[in-house]
């Protein structure tokens, strides 16, 4: 299960080449300025160290956001890295989710109370007992398929193959050690995908429908969508993604999970024993992880979250309301995390696909937010990459926040 915990967030256009993406030069009159000249050598750090490539994207609500762009050298002859490529954001999806589920709630469509059975007759094991507020805060008792036999050949893209969510929770194990519904929370992809099926079910329109009408349309998300297949719409920039071959893959994670001789993801070979993982489909993750997007259209998603313009008070409350999760920093709500960093307490989700990771927060009050988007997502397991990409992210929250970061943290 180690595997699946680790896939499962213009002042300046800090880019290489001074510009914003698009072509048009980006303000350059702050580039020297302190926080942005320690965030620029902190993202070249982490990109030399093991992530490739970051953007990094600060809006602190005053009309002003930081956009930071660096990658590693050699990345550059597949693609230049602009603050405004499309993203696969993962797990952030699962926000998304849940603000559809709450938004269904709220017009009595949905209960938070009702069980799986009653909308997924015999698709669930045990859904008699598992309720649709345990799924959206993984305490449902549901294991994760991702790891199971069927679905790792096309986890690493070995495999081409359309998954079903039904075949999904088909292949769901229970988790190890089983617990009751309701006991204990335990991450896992299988809760979202009911929930997507939920969601259809309850409005008669496809998660990818609903997706456009109620979020991404309103709120002119215009480089935003749900991944039905693995292609990248032409015309728009999108960011390469990179995971370590096999060979490094199995050394990476020996200390915590022991993978079979010549597992590894599928794809071009790359310098560095990387391969471009840019390819490989993404659509089995669905409601749990199958949204593309930017940096700027996340954050303008989660600050009109947050600020509670998307959901009646009652639903936010119920969104913000927790159960324990130390292993993600903090705690879970209903698909919304509590992070605690170094300089205050933020929300959002994190998010990993291969060739993706990304961390996505907003402060308490939906007004300021930060998106750190990462090339790799098994590429940051090794120490010293690890070390140097929290270290950006936590000065780039601490920067959202306001707060110098603390100095001891800097360099960790």
């Amino acid at each position: 299960m180690a595997l699946a915990t680790c896939l499962g967030a213009g002042l300046v256009s800090c880019s290489d080449d001074g510009q914003d993406g698009t072509g048009t030069a980006a303000g350059r009159g702050t580039a020297n300025t302190p926080a942005a000249g320690r965030l620029s050598v902190l993202a070249q750090k982490a990109a030399d160290t093991g992530s490739l490539g970051v953007i990094v994207r600060i809006d602190r609500g005053d009309g002003k956001p930081v956009e930071i762009a660096r990658q590693a050298a050699w990345t550059k002859d597949a693609h230049r890295l602009a603050a405004g490529d499309r993203f696969r954001v993962g797990s952030n999806t699962k926000t998304l989710t849940a603000t559809l589920v709450l938004q269904q709630v709220a017009e009595r469509r949905i209960g938070l109370d009702d069980t799986v059975e009653k909308w997924l007759p015999g698709l669930v094991k045990r859904g008699d007992h598992i309720t649709v507020r345990m799924l959206l805060n993984h305490t449902s008792g549901l294991g994760d398929f991702l790891l199971t036999p069927e679905f790792l050949p096309s986890l690493t893209g070995q495999e081409q193959r359309t998954w079903k969510p039904e075949e999904l929770l088909a292949v769901t194990p229970e988790q190890d050690a089983p617990t009751e519904p309701g006991e204990k929370y335990s991450y896992s992809n299988a809760n979202y995908e009911a929930l997507g099926l939920i969601l259809e079910k309850a409005t008669g329109s496809s998660l990818a429908e609903l997706v456009e009408r109620k979020i991404t349309k309103p709120l002119g998300m215009k480089n935003s969508f749900l991944a039905t297949d693995a292609a990248w719409p032409a015309g728009k920039p999108h960011a390469t993604g990179y995971e370590p071959d096999a060979e490094r893959l199995k050394a990476l994670l020996s200390g915590t999970v022991g993978l079979p001789e010549g597992v590894g993801f599928a794809g071009p070979e790359r310098p560095g024993d990387t391969v471009d993982t840019t390819a490989i489909d993404p659509s089995w993750s669905w409601a749990a992880g199958g949204m593309v997007s930017t940096a700027r259209d996340w954050q303008r998603f989660l600050t009109t979250l947050m600020s509670g313009r998307l959901l009646p008070g009652a639903q936010m409350r119920q969104m913000r309301t927790t159960v324990d999760a130390p292993e993600e920093g903090g705690a879970y709500g209903l698909g919304l995390m509590k992070v605690d960093t170094p300089c205050g307490t933020v929300w959002g989700h994190t998010g990993g696909l291969p060739g993706y990771s990304s961390e996505i927060y907003t402060d308490a009050t939906g007004t300021r937010s930060v998106a750190v988007l990462t090339l790799t997502n098994f590429g940051i397991k090794d120490k010293k990459a690890a070390t140097a990409n929290k270290a950006l992210v936590d000065a780039a929250t601490c920067q959202m926040l306001g707060e110098r970061q603390p100095s001891n943290r800097t360099t960790a």
